[in-house]
């Protein structure tokens, strides 16, 4: 398609989006629908957002992508496997239909997020369509392009209720030049403390995961420093390690089968959190993923006292009954924040409305 066909495409977006808005219309904000069970509830008129796909620039010497939000993942990934190089943070796919659009918009990392980073660390700038129809764009291609920043990374985990991400530029890093993963016999006090320990080294420990007595961690860099980090750390190597990594990214794990999934993100320093059901535990002790047979309210409410005195929050993933919230209530000021952003970015909240809270 040429850029003409595209710009058509976005005024078409941004006329419904005012008709909608002067009739008070919700529009449910839609890629690929891979993610549709996350969040609360879906709400009004379907708005597909594919056919604004395609990537505008890719400059592999300035380890830059922008794209439009209807790209498909897979079709990035392929680009910048060409060239070696890759999303660093490894979005999840829970389904091949996956878009950028949509994996900013959810903000879901993968296991090398301890290590690289988010999601949000890795955008640079994008243009949202608002309420009023108007594409605005914030931040730029490179990182000393700061003007509006902290807007652009704010649509990362948003959920599509601030408005239509159209266009999206992220950072992109080298693949590494040599990975390998080890395995250890351990009960989850002694892989919380040895994660922590090794978290104070010069250890190239780019993924760890702790379940039903096993922990393996993935070495990544340069062959010299794999090398020595597994003569040091010694552990049993585990050979097809790329299909293991890629069951806990895209949770095809046996883990994440049945019940309800609950996700707990504490500070990697705490303890064991004791909970009735199991748990697999990822990014160092920071991600801790909950599995029990059903949720109801007194269940809920007793996860979250418990994840809240390790200082962290926790959220219902998947399964389980929303009524008790999917996400940790908000802090009253932190509640007002949102309500202003939503406010000034989507007036008539037509877009997603009751996705989050």
């Amino acid at each position: 398609m040429t850029t003409e066909s595209y710009s058509h495409i976005a005024e078409q977006f941004g006329e419904r989006i005012r008709v909608a808005t002067d009739a008070g219309t919700p529009l449910r904000l839609r890629g690929g629908g891979t993610k549709d069970w996350y969040g609360q509830s879906l709400d009004g008129e379907v708005f597909d957002t594919r056919a604004y796909g395609g990537v505008v620039s890719y400059e592999p010497t300035e380890l830059v992508i922008t794209a439009r939000c209807g790209t498909p993942l897979a079709e990035i990934e392929a680009l910048l496997a060409q060239h070696h190089q890759m999303l660093a943070f490894e979005p999840p796919r829970h389904g091949d239909a996956s878009t950028i659009g949509g994996v900013v918009a959810s903000a879901l990392s993968g296991p090398r997020r301890a290590s690289a980073g988010a999601v949000r660390d890795f955008v640079l700038g994008a243009v949202l369509m608002d309420g009023h129809g108007e594409a605005l764009r914030f931040g730029g291609q490179v990182m000393k392009n700061v003007a509006g920043y902290d807007v652009s990374r704010l649509l990362a985990g948003s959920l599509g209720t601030l408005g239509l991400i159209l266009e999206v530029s992220l950072k992109v890093l080298p693949v590494p030049l040599r990975e390998a993963s080890l395995r250890f016999e351990m009960s989850e006090i002694d892989a919380l403390r040895h994660l922590n320990e090794w978290a104070g080294q010069p250890l190239p420990i780019s993924a760890s995961c702790w379940h039903q007595g096993v922990l393996t961690i993935r070495l990544s860099g340069a062959e010299a420093a794999v090398a020595a980090a597994q003569r040091k750390l010694g552990g049993v190597p585990l050979p097809d390690d790329a299909a293991f990594w890629t069951s806990l990214r895209d949770q095809t794990h046996g883990h994440f089968d049945g019940g309800a999934l609950w996700r707990l993100s504490v500070p990697p320093a705490a303890s064991a959190i004791i909970l009735r059901g199991e748990q697999l535990i990822e990014w160092g002790g920071a991600q801790r993923w909950l599995k029990v047979e059903s949720t109801d309210a007194e269940q809920a409410a007793g996860i979250r006292r418990a994840v809240s005195a390790a200082g962290g929050h926790a959220t219902l993933f998947r399964g389980g009954d929303k009524r008790v919230g999917v996400f940790h209530p908000l802090a009253p000021a932190v509640a007002k924040i949102h309500e202003r952003l939503k406010q000034s970015f989507d007036p008539a909240g037509i877009f997603n409305p009751g996705r989050m809270y």
